[in-house]
Formats: structure tokens, sequence, C-alpha cells
């Protein structure tokens, strides 16, 4: 089975595979990305994107693995130097239109901690006003400004929270 969010609500496919969930979406075009959660004293950075709370994810580039554009996208975005991954925390599925064209995007998430603890510099160009760490207590106070997807990858950071 697999969750796709459209229209920011989750819907349910239940299908054997990738390949079978990609071919119910056959007039969408396919676009894989990848970001990261990241760790810093115990809180968790977040972005504001568009006026909604974000997590750090872009496109992965020709060639590139989720795990290289999930580091890249979260120093472009929030000018952090060397994030290492620590674990692979969930992947989500979103199906939308834009510009007349429809779109399914895969993403790969993962949880992250900081080398040094760099200035946090919004990437502007992309939308991006803000950066902030979050403590888990005041994550549960913003998911309503924030996308369904982004609650799940919240989901999967607090289960694997909670089975350390």
């Amino acid at each position: 089975m697999y969750e796709v969010f459209i229209d920011n609500a989750p819907h349910k496919f239940h299908v054997e595979n990738e390949q079978s969930l990609l071919r119910s979406f056959s007039d969408h075009l396919f676009i894989e990305a990848a970001g990261g959660v990241v760790e810093r004293d115990g809180n968790f950075l977040f972005i504001k994107r568009h006026g909604y709370w974000d997590i750090p994810k872009g496109k992965l580039d020709e060639g590139e693995n989720s795990e290289k554009a999930g580091v890249r996208e979260v120093e472009e975005e929030c000018g952090l130097k060397a994030p290492v991954i620590t674990s692979h925390l969930c992947n989500t599925w979103h199906a939308y239109e834009k510009k007349g064209s429809l779109y399914l995007k895969k993403t790969w998430w993962y949880r992250m901690t900081e080398t040094n603890q760099s200035e946090l510099v919004p990437q502007t160009e992309e939308g991006i006003t803000e950066i902030k760490f979050f403590s888990r207590l005041e994550i549960s106070g913003i998911l309503d400004e924030t996308y369904g997807s982004i609650r799940a990858v919240v989901d999967a950071l607090f289960n694997s929270l909670d089975n350390k």
C-alpha cells in the first residue's frame, strides 16, 4: 500500500509495488526529491516557505543519489555546512498540478545532524523566509501550518525518537 498526498490529503493506493503506483499515475511527470530533518541540541530544523512550515528538500540532479541530494538541499536552502545523515526516516509521495502539468513526486527523507553549528541563511530565491529549530513539543504546535506530507515525515521522526 502507498499513501499519496493529493490536495494536501492522504489517499491510499493498494498496489503491489512502486512500478504499479507509477502506472496509476501514468499521466503525471515523475520527479524524485530528497530532504532532511536536521537535529541540533535536541531541536529540529524547519523552514518557512510560502507561508508554511516545511522541511528542506529538492529535486535530485542528474546522476545524483537521494542521500547526496538530501544533504545538498539542506546546505543550499539553509546555509548549513556538511550535515550528516544518521538514518532514513521515510519516503513520501505527492501528486500535484503546476502550470497545467501533472506531477508525481517521490521524496526520500533523512534524519541528519550538524557537524558544526553554521549560521542559518535562508535561500530567499526559493521562497524561504525563515529558518528555525523547534523542540518536539513545539513541532506539535506548528503542524496546522504545514503540509500533509510533512506531517507524515514528523510522524516518522517521532517514531524514530520513540524507538531509540
